[in-house]
This record gives structure tokens, C-alpha cells and sequence, in this order.
């Protein structure tokens, strides 16, 4: 009796284990889903922290050889997105369309007056808001891709220095 008791316990704790592992790789599965599907919707709330996608996006150097198709300009010391950015990046989602083979590059601007990491970040977090926009609003996200931000020279109207441009380039 006591060799069919075992083996029973036996039996148990192996129908118990192999539920365990089915509930935990539920739950894993859960959550990576849950990642996931947050992941794809964080571009539309993505003008609100743009920073935290910082770390996934990578910076190119691409030289001045596109066509600038659309600027967005920024208030004074904000990442956030004008309520009507998305209609006004229309044209680079038709570009994008309309030339398959070529790519967008989003690439952000600061003035040198003020602290420069500072100014290089901040350029850094429009152009990701502007790209997580472009990718909200449908464009491939291996077609859009980050430039370095660039400091301006000081003559222009300020306003010049906080803004983002979109170019298409092949």
C-alpha cells in the first residue's frame, strides 16, 4: 500500500506542478500582451512623455540631402505636440506614400543660448514626439528614423530654434 501511496503523492505533485507552470506562463503571457498592446498604443500619448521612449530610439547621422516636407514648431521649453501637429504632418505621411523606396528623417533644432544638454534633450524629445506621431498616425517605423539634434545659429526669430523637421530622403 504504502508504494501506491507514493505513487499517487507522486502524481499529485506532478499534476500540481504542471498546473502551476500553466498558470505562470499564462500570467507571463498576460503581461507580455499587456506590454504589448501598450506598447502599440503609445503613440497617441506619446506627446506627453516623450522621454520615455528615448531609450528604444536610435539616432542617425544623415547628411542634408532630403527635402525638408514638414516643420512643427514647439512652445518655449515643450516636448508636448500642438493640438494640430497631426493634421500638419499630413504631407510627410503623403510622401512617405507616395515615394516607397525613401525614408523620413526627424530632426530636432535648439538655440545655443541656455544650458546645451538641456537644449540637445529637449530637441531630442520633440523629435521623438514627432516621430511617435508619424508611427500613430501609420507610417513603418524602420521608414522613420531620428537625426541628432542640431543647435542653431543665433539671428533667426526664436521660434526657429524650437522646431522639427521632417525630410524625405532616399
Amino acid at each position: 500500500m504504502d508504494e501506491q501511496d507514493e505513487g499517487a503523492r507522486i502524481a499529485v505533485w506532478a499534476v500540481l506542478a504542471i498546473i502551476l507552470l500553466l498558470i505562470f506562463g499564462l500570467i507571463f503571457g498576460l503581461v507580455l500582451r499587456t506590454m504589448n498592446a501598450k506598447h502599440a498604443a503609445k503613440p497617441a500619448a506619446v506627446a506627453a512623455t516623450p522621454a520615455a521612449a528615448a531609450e528604444t530610439e536610435v539616432l542617425v547621422e544623415v547628411a542634408r540631402s532630403g527635402v525638408v516636407v514638414v516643420r512643427v514648431f514647439f512652445e518655449l521649453d515643450q516636448a508636448a505636440l500642438q493640438p494640430d501637429a497631426q493634421a500638419a504632418l499630413a504631407p510627410a505621411l503623403q510622401a512617405l506614400s507616395a515615394e516607397p523606396a525613401k525614408k523620413l528623417i526627424v530632426a530636432g533644432y535648439h538655440d545655443p543660448s541656455g544650458d546645451a544638454a538641456h537644449n540637445a534633450d529637449l530637441a531630442k524629445r520633440r523629435a521623438i514626439a514627432v516621430r511617435m506621431a508619424l508611427l500613430a498616425l501609420g507610417a513603418e517605423a524602420q521608414r522613420v528614423q531620428l537625426r541628432k539634434p542640431e543647435q542653431m545659429e543665433l539671428g533667426g526669430p526664436p521660434e526657429e530654434a524650437r522646431r522639427v523637421e521632417v525630410w524625405l530622403i532616399d
